[in-house]
């Protein structure tokens, strides 16, 4: 993957630490502005089996339609949606100060004008997934206030290939979510988008820290107050050399407070990055408490606020070939934990989501990248379900441009 690429990935999900040159660069002054994102789109065809998606909470496999009906086709945004992103720089005080606003609008939609109206439940609109400011200096960090990528699991999607692709979570043309899901949920649980306050040490010879207080309703579906802000914080490694890489450990912390109980949420997460030439690894697992799955706090605990254990993580292999086209494979899983309780209701639950992913991305031009992926999907239920478990496959062809 080139520079250019590496960049526009940063800039329309998060500031990565690959060295990249900058977008579409605009000096203003004593400011410094850089345009940067990316447009996508998929052609999506995906099979189903089994059960359907509705039947158990959790499952991440489409299923068949309430129909039995199993193919679905669709053009629809990848696991990226498609993004604009304003980020301005300058020093000013013996500080370095910047601002970055970022737009996310998705090709995903199926309603009778086009409009963006309701599917599904979600409204399929514009989003709003960075609006921040940072400053600070080389010598002691930086801190940053506004909404921006969680710290916990947020290198695990950062690494995971189908960033530039689709992964799991397409269904029909239009579908309810803005974006597919990626690894989210199968090898690893959404960092979301937050608001916070976070503090980042300096690089000490590879070394860096980073420590944040967030936003606790991040964690509930009911907006009740919370007795505390979230924590969440990360270390890092990162090395360089004939055999280069980057090595992590992240937690996060939360209480959750809803209309029926109360419990606490703690997480934490090992992964590596390791590239060697052409070819690179990624290993990543994580652990959690109340943490549930997908997404953070999702199925955490049961009716009577019992936690319920989580797991999960993911192997992933790429080789860039001669032409440039990397090629990869990932295999992940997330396991969800049952109680006395889930057993005694015989609670819809899943017990685990699986995908395998290949899939090819070769850069057309140094910004135009086309992209084929092959998933599968299997989300298994509890072994006290008598349902079928859901499973479906899909193959994906689409182009994403990073400017």
């Amino acid at each position: 993957m080139n520079k250019k690429l590496g960049l526009a990935v940063a800039g329309a999900v998060l500031a990565l630490s690959s060295a990249a040159q900058a977008g579409i660069t605009i000096p203003a002054g004593d400011w410094t502005l850089d345009v940067s994102g990316n447009v996508n789109a998929y052609y999506i065809n995906t099979r189903a089996s089994g059960g359907t998606h509705a039947a158990t909470s959790g499952s991440l496999a489409t299923g068949r339609d309430t129909n039995g009906d199993r193919v679905a086709n669709g053009i629809n945004t990848g696991l990226l949606p498609a993004w604009i992103g304003f980020t301005g720089k300058t020093r000013q005080n013996d500080l370095d100060v910047s601002f970055t606003i970022s737009f996310q609008p998705a090709v995903s939609e199926n309603t009778v004008t086009g409009d963006g109206a309701v599917t599904g439940g979600v409204t399929n609109t514009f989003l709003n997934r960075q609006t921040f400011l940072t400053f600070g200096d080389a010598s002691w960090g930086s801190v940053k206030l506004g909404k921006d990528l969680g710290v916990f699991a947020s290198d695990a999607i950062l690494s995971d290939m189908t960033l530039l692709g689709v992964g799991a979570g397409s269904n029909i043309s239009g579908q309810s979510f803005n974006t597919t899901l990626g690894g989210i949920g199968s090898g690893y649980v959404y960092a979301a988008w937050k608001g916070q306050i976070a503090y980042t040490t300096p690089n000490w010879n590879g070394v860096q820290a980073t420590i944040a207080l967030t936003n606790p309703n991040q964690t509930s579906l009911n907006s009740l107050y919370q007795d505390r802000l979230g924590v969440e914080g990360k270390v890092s490694y990162t090395w360089a050399g004939d055999v280069a890489g980057k090595v992590w450990a992240s937690f996060a912390s939360y209480d959750v407070t809803n209309a029926s109980n109360s419990y606490s949420v703690q997480a934490y997460d090992l992964g590596a990055n390791v590239n060697s030439g052409n070819l690179g690894v990624t290993a990543y697992y994580y652990k959690g408490d109340g943490l549930g799955t997908t997404f953070m706090n999702n199925l955490g605990a049961d009716i009577n606020g019992a936690k319920r254990d989580s797991n999960g993580g993911y192997l992933q292999a790429t080789y860039v070939i001669p032409t440039g086209t990397k090629l990869g494979a990932s295999y992940g899983v997330s396991r969800l934990d049952d109680t006395a309780a889930d057993r005694a209701g015989n609670v819809a639950l899943v017990e685990t989501n699986r995908r395998w992913t290949v899939g090819a991305y070769h850069p057309l031009t140094k910004s135009l990248n086309l992209v084929a992926e092959y998933n599968d999907v299997r989300s298994e239920l509890q072994n006290y379900r008598s349902e079928a478990d859901a499973k479906s496959k899909n193959i994906s062809l689409g182009a994403i441009l990073f400017f």
